[in-house]
């Protein structure tokens, strides 16, 4: 994985690799808020975008995503905070994480980093093994009001 190699290379360079996921349909001011506050966290940004089988799997609706895989990962792209973006077909990222080992995974803040069960939505997936390697996890404030169920909503009421 060419993305493995440059997270490798950044990180001999000293710097700070941080990691954070979504599907970001639909890219809006929350999403970018986030991003922004996650690159923040490090030197650099790896985000990681569910591929669109993976996002029919999370149960969003019949008609998600609206936009393709191809689309959101270039759009992410394309933000000055994104160094680096990678589509993933698993139902969560952890296999990215374990094998590009960020040191620091950040989400949103209906996340929690006091939460240790898997099984809760409110856990951060990857918190527990960055913590194995001297890392940490962050959840960074939501901006009230914005989100893709918000705006489809209100997109299919018009």
């Amino acid at each position: 994985m060419a993305l493995q190699a440059e997270v490798t290379s950044w990180k001999a360079s000293g710097q700070t690799v941080v990691f954070t996921n979504g599907v970001f349909d639909v890219l809006h001011v929350g999403h970018v808020a986030v991003l922004q506050a996650a690159a923040a966290e490090g030197d650099r940004l790896v985000v990681g975008i569910n591929s669109d089988a993976s996002v029919r799997g999370l149960g969003k609706g019949a008609d998600r995503p609206i936009h393709p895989e191809s689309d959101r990962a270039t759009l992410l792209a394309a933000l000055r905070c994104v160094d680096a973006v990678v589509v993933f077909d698993a139902p969560t990222p952890l296999e990215i994480i374990e094998t590009l080992r960020p040191d620091v995974v950040v989400k949103g803040g209906d996340y929690r980093t006091d939460v240790t069960d898997p099984s809760d939505p409110a856990y951060i997936v990857g918190s527990r093994e960055v913590a194995t390697w001297g890392g940490r996890a962050v959840a960074v404030p939501l901006v009230p009001g914005k989100s893709t169920t918000a705006t489809l909503a209100r997109i299919r009421k018009a």
